[in-house]
C-alpha cells in the first residue's frame, strides 16, 4: 500500500493504484528520458463510468475548444481520449473496467419518471 491506495497493475516502471471502495487511480510511470529531472505532472485523467461516455465527452471537449490528441482503446471494450484544454494542458478520459477494488455502480432510481 502507498498513500492508502492499492496496486491494480504493475509492470516493469508503471504502477497504477486504486484507493479501495473508489474509482480514483494514480498512475505511477518511470520513464529513462526524465531521469535526474525534477518530478511533475504530465496529465490530468477521468476515468469514465461508462464507455458510452467517451463521444460526448469528445464533443463536449471540441465545442470547449478542446483539441483532441489521440483517440482509440487501450485493449476492446475500454475506450480512451486524451485532449488538450484551451490553455494547453493536457487531459485523459478512459473508461476501465471495474477492478476488484472498485466500489458497487449506483444506477438511479428513476424516481419521479414515468
Amino acid at each position: 500500500r502507498v498513500l492508502g491506495v492499492v496496486a491494480v497493475y504493475r509492470s516493469a516502471g508503471f504502477i497504477q493504484a486504486q484507493t479501495p471502495e473508489t474509482r480514483d487511480v494514480l498512475v505511477f510511470e518511470e520513464g529513462a528520458s526524465h531521469i535526474g529531472e525534477r518530478g511533475g505532472i504530465s496529465h490530468f485523467g477521468f476515468r469514465l463510468v461508462d464507455p458510452a461516455d467517451i463521444s460526448a465527452a469528445i464533443a463536449s471537449v471540441e465545442r470547449a475548444g478542446g483539441r483532441v490528441l489521440r483517440h482509440g482503446e487501450f485493449v476492446p471494450g475500454e475506450p480512451y481520449v486524451f485532449f488538450a484544454d484551451p490553455d494547453g494542458y493536457e487531459v485523459e478520459l478512459w473508461y476501465e473496467l471495474p477492478t476488484p477494488v472498485d466500489p458497487p455502480r449506483i444506477e438511479p432510481l428513476g424516481v419521479g419518471r414515468s
